[in-house]
């Protein structure tokens, strides 16, 4: 399994989506295309980002009633991406049904399936005291990752911290996506647990997901080689 760094492409248009990336010329880095920009846009982003021979992660983090996540997951697995996902707090039952729903007549999965276990902006305390789960955060998020593992998911979203404990707990081919990715001398934002790309190398993350660290730096495709270079190596 390779490493790989994916943009988060957080814009409000497709128009500023394709300036960024037509400044990259000599490379076509894996895309991750959010909530924001999918629904200002539509499928028809998805699509066009496709044929410009960009792999995708569409992370739209389906939680619904299973039959609902599974009927969502049919259509969108006729948009050709290689990632999507689901929040594992949605049940195991709902995460099958997620499975179901991007399984092809062949027998094979349109896209890889990933869970996000607790988001990289909440905190212990916060998930103690307004989720009122009373675990800790670490148990919480391998409890979910097993879930999602025996519910025949590809992978989780998960701190770049846990993504180690994750690979103990459910094997080193199940992946890790981890966010809350920011430069020794960069900004946190709203990210309350985060790591620099190398450590995040360190503790075995399969794929950094960085989207204001590159998209807001004035000279964003130096920014992604550095953390093409710190990461991947």
């Amino acid at each position: 399994m390779g490493k790989d760094v994916m943009i988060a492409c957080d814009f409000e248009s497709a128009e500023k989506t394709y300036e960024f990336l037509d400044k990259f010329k000599d490379v076509k880095p894996f895309v991750k295309i959010g909530m924001e920009l999918f629904y200002a846009e539509g499928p028809a982003i998805v699509k066009e980002i496709k044929k410009r021979g960009h792999k995708i992660f569409l992370d739209l983090k389906l939680h619904d009633i299973p039959n609902t996540v599974k009927k969502a997951m049919a259509v969108l697995a006729s948009l050709d991406v290689d990632f999507c996902n689901v929040h594992a707090a949605g049940t195991s039952e709902m995460m099958k049904y997620a499975v179901e729903g991007l399984t092809k007549a062949d027998g094979s999965r349109a896209a890889k399936l990933i869970a996000v276990t607790q988001l990289t902006s909440t905190s212990e305390e916060r998930m103690q005291k307004e989720l009122l789960i009373s675990e800790s955060l670490e148990n919480t998020v391998m409890s979910y990752a097993l879930n999602a593992k025996n519910s025949g998911l590809d992978g989780v979203v998960c701190s770049p911290l846990e993504a180690g404990k994750v690979h103990e707990v459910c094997g080193k081919d199940f992946f890790t996506i981890t966010p809350g990715i920011r430069f020794a001398d960069g900004e946190k934002g709203d990210q309350v647990r985060v790591t620099t790309p190398a450590k995040a190398k360190e503790l075995g993350s399969d794929y950094i997901v960085v989207g204001r660290p590159i998209t807001a730096a004035a000279d964003p495709v130096a920014a992604y080689n550095r953390c093409v270079e710190e990461f991947v190596g």
